[in-house]
């Protein structure tokens, strides 16, 4: 057996029974990396501190037993992310689409229409409420 082999066998038994790296270790480990090269720029200790932090429990998430602790986190860290990054993905889009729409919401229930520029004054209604009202875009 060749030092790799060996070195690739302890590991395996060093993680069984254990969590591993999941969605909320790696985005604590990359929050240390750009604490890490602020710190670099910035020249402020406070930084460093809290890069070791995040970097410390990445670490003990990793390697922790409590594999339903971790779970329940990383489900929570998920729900958090992904409705963040669907916020920012929308308004990245209606940033990128505002000179061909006009974005608006509908009084009743308050979610997100459009409607093409230069139409005018129209009559819209609303997909999700079916509130009609009249809107100038």
């Amino acid at each position: 057996m060749t030092f790799l082999q060996k070195a690739r066998e302890g590991l395996h038994k060093l993680m069984v029974g254990r969590r591993g790296a999941d969605e909320l270790s790696l985005a604590l480990l990359i929050t240390g990396l750009a604490l890490s090269v602020l710190t670099s720029i910035t020249r402020i200790g406070v930084f460093y501190l809290i890069g070791l932090v995040a970097y410390g429990f990445s670490i003990y998430r990793m390697f922790s037993r409590q594999i339903e602790k971790r779970y329940k986190e990383n489900v929570k860290f998920l729900t958090f992310w992904h409705g963040w990054r669907s916020s920012f993905k929308q308004f990245i889009n209606r940033v990128k689409n505002m000179r061909q729409y006009k974005y608006f919401k509908c009084p009743e229930c308050k979610s997100r229409l459009r409607l093409p520029r230069k139409v005018g004054e129209v009559t819209v209604t609303c997909g999700k409420c079916h509130h009609a009202f009249k809107q100038k875009a």
